[in-house]
């Protein structure tokens, strides 16, 4: 079986080496569509030997996914953003999965490097060249839906699942945000199709997530309940769960749950702990892939934690490192909770193991100090706050470095 790498691209010309370094050895063609760029983004992909061709862009990412997917000759899609890797672990998985019979879609999880919120999602983007799979919406562009109607006609297929992190994304940093305009693209994007489409579901959680993460709060619930509203009003009879497609059930959970919990983000910036604490425990419930819930898990934990429920807390934050050992920010508010609770030794423990999973973690030294410095570790608190200034003048937080090396001179503890 052979398999196609499948991008759009504008100016990516620093992020797009890494992108196509991570599958050269993978896949057996590359097809670029570049939608007018002006840097160098259409040499470097065919320095690397893609195909690269050239579409008018028209505010619709799922129109320009389609037109690149019109290029493609191999038996399966990959498809990445430049601002994408491949993880070299998940290649054997891929390697084997595609030799299968039974599957039309691979879903594959996407790690959100460097994010606090969501640092996992699940993406539709390994999937077999059948001519009815398009994309669609025109932003956070899918094929769940042309998949679920050919399953209706199909049966025979199935949609697959890979264990593992198989995709790294760096493209929801704030700086990467601030740097290629997102939010205003994706605005534009979803405004245009939800004048179309003002009850989509989909469409109502992103953009409504988006206003609220601008800071466009009332807007943003008015849009996720409006989706939620909508969502829950065409939820499934139990007498009719066995005519739909397996991985339609899914997509439907997986919006019900980013509603939830954008609806949880969204009360707790409007001070209403309980309607907050509400919709993330709905989200929590429903039946999609663990390591998708690890952001509603975290927010409940910080919800409980402020609230002074430093034992549901403490649950909440361990059931989300059950899922994910190496979800860092779970072992920094972990620790935080044990260190409310006096259980410095196990405090120590939480900060010392976000430190080794994250090493320029200023706020974690800084907090091992501070626990060091309560159970008698003059030493180790000196060292630990030390590292927590340096940490804070390297990332530009030169307040923060002041106000600390302040509070340690009027303790003494440090001349």
């Amino acid at each position: 079986m052979s398999i196609s790498l499948c991008m759009i691209v504008k100016n990516e010309e620093t992020a797009l080496p890494k992108c196509l370094n991570s599958v050269k050895d993978f896949v057996d063609e590359m097809v670029v569509l570049d939608t007018g760029s002006s840097d160098r983004t259409a040499e470097i992909a065919q320095q690397f030997g893609a195909k690269v061709h050239h579409f008018q862009w028209s505010n619709n990412f799922s129109t320009a996914r389609n037109a690149a997917l019109k290029y493609v000759t191999g038996d399966w899609v990959l498809v990445l953003d430049a601002d994408e890797i491949l993880t070299p672990s998940i290649v054997p998985q891929l390697q084997e999965v595609i030799q299968s019979d039974e599957y039309i879609l691979i879903n594959l999880i996407r790690q959100e490097v460097g994010a606090i919120q969501s640092p996992y999602s699940l993406v539709s983007r390994l999937f077999r060249n059948h001519p009815e799979i398009r994309f669609e919406r025109p932003y956070h562009a899918l094929v769940d839906d042309s998949v679920a109607a050919i399953l209706q006609k199909e049966p025979h297929w199935q949609v697959g699942y890979l264990q593992g992190v198989a995709i790294l994304h760096t493209g929801y940093q704030k700086s990467a945000i601030a740097q290629n305009n997102k939010s205003v693209k994706a605005q534009a994007a979803m405004l245009e199709f939800l004048s179309t489409h003002p009850n989509d579901p989909y469409v109502c959680s992103k953009l409504g997530a988006l206003y609220v993460e601008t800071g466009k709060i009332s807007q943003g619930v008015e849009l996720l309940q409006r989706g939620l509203n909508q969502a829950t009003g065409q939820s499934v009879p139990q007498k009719n769960l066995a005519c739909m497609a397996a991985n339609q059930l899914e997509e439907n959970y997986e919006i019900l749950y980013e509603l939830h919990y954008h609806l949880g983000i969204a009360y707790n910036h409007l001070k209403k702990p309980q309607l907050s604490l509400e919709h993330y425990q709905a989200a929590i419930k429903l039946p999609i892939y663990p390591m998708l819930k690890l952001g509603a898990y975290n927010n409940l934990g910080n919800l409980l934690k402020d609230a002074g429920d430093l034992n549901s807390a403490k649950k909440a934050y361990e059931t989300a490192l059950k899922i994910d050992p190496d979800f860092v920010t779970g072992h920094y508010n972990l620790g935080m909770t044990l260190k409310a609770l006096n259980l410095f030794t196990d405090a120590i423990a939480c900060y010392q193991k976000a430190i080794r999973l994250n090493p320029y973690y200023a706020e974690a030294y800084q907090n091992l100090g501070v626990v060091q410095l309560k159970v008698g570790n003059l030493q180790a608190s000196k060292t630990a706050f030390k590292n927590a200034i340096l940490l804070h003048e390297q990332q530009h937080n030169l307040e923060e470095a002041k106000r600390l090396r302040q509070g340690l001179y009027e303790i003494g503890l440090i001349r």
